[in-house]
């Protein structure tokens, strides 16, 4: 059946449809409900943007984004985002879909926390980050109406959402810490883990093998 949310149709497709069960099956409903906005304001952002976006392939990076926040990677030491777009790309080449266009739903989904790159790139890459900016740290909240935004969130509420995604993104990160030097989830530790020291890009250069 159709589903239209603040004018964005949610793909009525076996793919789609497939994307959504895995989803709903292996993620928490805070994180499902999270990636089903990051679709729609991803999907909002486009039409404001006059991009043309393939919009299974966006909603395949929109709902894999943060898979890799789950227990099921829990023991990997890899980033978090290189997880859920590894995910991603053999869910989507294992029912079909290219290797061109599953390597853009892999790239959206490890570039959506490198901020000031993604939105250089394909619209299916450049959306995937636009929705979590907008959903997480609210970059183009004003960009969206009062009207576009209630019915996103009615459809898919996120009742103190705020504190709960940091407890995601601190619960995802906190047995490989190394894994955030340099991107944005080094923040979270810091704040959320004790005794936690940040990678300082300077002292690597400094204390690399090289004499000068």
């Amino acid at each position: 059946m159709t589903e239209t949310i603040a004018g964005i149709t949610i793909p009525d497709t076996a793919l789609v449809r497939d994307i959504t069960e895995y989803v709903r099956e292996h993620e928490s409903e805070l994180l499902f409900h999270h990636s089903r906005r990051v679709f729609l304001f991803g999907s909002l952002m486009g039409q404001r943007r006059g991009l043309s976006v393939d919009p299974e392939l966006l909603y395949a990076g929109a709902m894999f984004h943060d898979l890799g926040l789950t227990e099921t990677f829990h023991s990997s030491q890899l980033r978090f985002e290189v997880d859920s777009a590894n995910a991603a790309r053999a869910f989507l080449t294992a029912r079909g879909v290219s290797a061109a266009d599953a390597q853009k739903v892999w790239t959206g989904i490890a570039l959506h926390t490198t901020p000031g790159v993604p939105e250089f790139m394909e619209p299916e890459v450049a959306l995937v980050t636009a929705g979590v900016e907008t959903d997480v740290l609210g970059i183009w909240y004003h960009e969206l109406s009062a009207e576009q935004r209630s019915a996103v969130v009615e459809a898919h509420p996120r009742p103190d959402f705020k504190n709960r995604i940091l407890a995601a993104f601190t619960a995802g990160n906190v047995h490989r810490p190394d894994s955030t030097f340099g991107n944005v989830n080094a923040d979270v530790l810091a704040h959320y883990l004790p005794g936690f020291e940040r990678g300082d890009f300077v002292e690597v250069i400094r204390q690399s093998p090289w004499s000068e």
